[in-house]
């Protein structure tokens, strides 16, 4: 998933902030123990994910796709003091580690994991969110930005992961569905006039959106 030459990429990675200690140890329990440690965000993406928080310093997050919660709790070192964070996961099998995961760390009490299929799970929540980040099932990432922008405020931002899905996006010999969603929502975003866009060559691809 990486697009920069290693040795680029490596001195990126460098001169990035070291991941905390517990996101350290998640990232490497996820690897030993978890089927496709690859969908973890990682030391570069999580800083990135950190720092926009942080610039931001959102209120109200939403994250579609936790995971083992590594961009989760990377997500939530930058909410306000009063700040809630809401993930949404569908794989049960993971569900104590999440819950393990989640406790250990400082910002705990702020965030809100929420077992269960988020399309049905977002139309129930009534929370105006300042920051989302889309990283789950590639085929329905157009239903979720439709379903979530409603409710965005203005102002604030989309963050959508694997948006260069390998470089398959580019590849006009793969033809499968998570592929051509992606692209489909790669097209729909750039052209909708609701929000400002950026895809950024960042691991497997981030697009930021802005809703103006």
């Amino acid at each position: 998933m990486d697009f920069l030459p290693d040795e680029i990429q490596r001195y990126v990675e460098d001169h990035t902030q070291s991941e905390p200690d517990l996101l350290q140890e998640i990232n490497r329990n996820t690897h030993l123990q978890v089927l496709m440690p690859r969908m973890i965000s990682g030391n570069l993406q999580g800083r990135v994910l950190s720092m926009i928080s942080n610039m931001i310093s959102p209120r109200r997050i939403l994250e579609i796709g936790t995971y083992t919660a590594y961009g989760t709790l990377a997500l939530a070192e930058g909410l306000s003091s009063d700040g809630l964070i809401y993930t949404i996961d569908i794989n049960e099998e993971l569900e104590d580690r999440i819950r393990t995961n989640i406790a250990q760390s400082p910002e705990s009490r702020k965030i809100n994991y929420i077992p269960g299929n988020a399309l049905k799970i977002i139309p129930e929540l009534t929370e105006k969110w300042d920051l989302v980040f889309i990283d789950a099932d590639k085929e329905n990432y157009t239903t979720y930005y439709e379903l979530v922008l409603p409710n965005v405020r203005k102002g604030g931002f989309i963050i959508a992961d694997n948006v260069l899905w390998s470089g398959k996006v580019i590849d006009e010999s793969v033809d499968d569905i998570d592929t051509r969603e992606i692209r489909r929502f790669n097209d729909i975003v750039h052209n909708d006039s609701r929000v400002q866009n950026v895809l950024f060559p960042i691991r497997d691809g981030l697009m930021v959106l802005r809703k103006i």
